[in-house]
């Protein structure tokens, strides 16, 4: 029996595409997968098929390799789509989102889910994604979209507004990674952890936590984490090294709860860690400025090393990866459940957020599909912190789905960091700033000015 075509669009994001591949090929149910990479640039297109192609031979497996410039083609009769590209990559675009809000004094962190730098890469990437939905409904109108992109929730809720009938959920690695994080904090192994998470993208919460012990029964870590914190007995609050995450522990401190994503995330998406002027709030919290540009000049770096290296070997070494993709491929192709996150439309599958808007939520994966779980209400606090974003992410998606330019400059105004740090003359600079600069790699309607910005 063939295995399922799983397609693959930007499949020039080769690390990332290994990993996923790997995973793929690695379950005996998929061993006979059609591989398909799409890529709009050749070269990066033939690394992938090396890659791909090396990792068959070095599985030993009958897995088929393809490869298109085309994505029509590719798509064709597909089983699962996977996607995993940034429009204007990281030079031109993603410099941009962090040098013009800078010359205002507004410091970004990594600046691809909300804030300003999260806004313009949604106004830059949505049109695309809608472009592979209306050739998925052409050619392969029941495959599952996995959706790998930033900002994750924008484009799940533009996808959803726009093509409801794609079946389709955002993929993160948020909760996975920082379950693994606690437990190493703690001095625990992951598998002995168990936990209920909900919220939205990159605002998700641990609503419980706990350590399953021997006898059967589970113990409530979160007293161990708040006494850990306040003690200064965990790493993230060890005095004289990187900190890396003090400030979702000051968050839990004030909130109750720990967040899901990263610190370094998480401090530009409220007005609390990032403030003009304050370094003693960023050398408190260990916030690091401009990371996302250092990692992205030090991947590309990193990878033509590894290139060199790949070419040289008959084989690749394949290691399991912590992404959902191959767990929701498998169960949805051979029935066999699972449990994921995944970033859903919300059906009142969290009570204390708008209907519509995209949800981070528990889901089971089986031959039905994907089916988020009900989690109800979430503590007020916690759906405070998120609605703020939210409102963000509408916004964004409106200016998307009406072409009004008008409610970029509204976003922009809506987000937290951008408002504690900017004027609306300022706001409204930026906006254009920004919008002028993007350039070609807007949609035509964005590529005006909101005439008002100019009185």
């Amino acid at each position: 029996m063939a295995g399922p075509k799983v397609t693959f669009i930007g499949a020039g994001s080769t690390v990332f595409m290994k990993n996923i591949v790997g995973d793929v090929l690695s379950r005996p149910a998929l061993q006979r997968a059609h591989i398909a990479l799409m890529d709009i640039d050749q070269t990066r297109l033939n690394e992938s098929e090396i890659v791909v192609q090396k990792m068959i031979n070095s599985l030993g497996v009958s897995a088929e390799c393809s490869t298109y410039l085309d994505q029509r083609a590719a798509l064709e009769n597909s089983d699962f789509v996977v996607v995993c590209f940034q429009i204007g990559g990281y030079d031109p675009c993603t410099k941009i989102d962090f040098d013009v809000p800078k010359k205002y004094g507004l410091e970004q962190t990594i600046a691809d889910t909300v804030g300003i730098g999260g806004i313009m890469r949604g106004i830059r990437t949505v049109p695309h994604l809608w472009s592979i939905c209306d050739d998925m409904m052409e050619v392969c109108p029941e495959a599952v979209l996995l959706q790998y992109v930033n900002p994750m929730a924008i484009n799940t809720w533009a996808i959803a507004r726009k093509y409801p009938k794609i079946k389709q959920v955002g993929l993160c690695h948020s909760v996975q990674n920082t379950a693994l994080v606690i437990a190493n904090d703690l001095g625990l192994k992951v598998e002995n952890l168990r936990y209920k998470c909900a919220g939205i993208n990159h605002i998700s919460f641990f609503l419980t936590l706990e350590e399953v012990m021997a006898n059967g029964t589970y113990r409530d870590l979160y007293p161990d984490l708040h006494r850990g914190y306040e003690d200064g007995a965990l790493p993230a609050h060890r005095e004289m090294e990187r900190c890396e995450n003090k400030v979702r522990y000051e968050l839990m401190k004030r909130t109750g709860y720990y967040v899901t994503e990263s610190s370094e995330h998480f401090a530009e998406y409220t007005p609390w860690f990032i403030k003009n002027g304050r370094s003693d709030l960023i050398e408190r919290f260990q916030v690091p400025i401009d990371e996302y540009p250092k990692r992205c000049e030090e991947q590309v770096e990193r990878w033509a090393d590894e290139l060199t290296v790949l070419r040289t070997k008959d084989t690749i070494e394949i290691k399991e990866s912590h992404e959902y993709a191959s767990s929701i491929i498998n169960s949805i192709w051979t029935g066999e459940p699972s449990v994921i996150y995944g970033n859903v439309i919300n059906q009142n599958h969290i009570s204390s957020l708008q209907e519509g808007c995209a949800v981070e939520v528990p889901c089971l994966v089986d031959r039905n599909g994907i089916q988020p779980i009900h989690v109800g209400a979430i503590p007020p606090q916690l759906a405070a912190i998120m609605r703020t974003n939210v409102n963000v992410q509408e916004l964004t998606v409106e200016a998307l789905m009406t072409e009004n330019v008008e409610h970029i400059y509204h976003a922009a105004m809506m987000d937290p960091h951008t408002a504690a740090e900017l004027d609306f003359d300022q706001i409204w600079a930026l906006v254009n700033d920004l919008l002028a600069a993007h350039g070609e790699w807007l949609p035509d309607w964005a590529r005006v000015h909101y005439p008002q910005a100019a009185e």
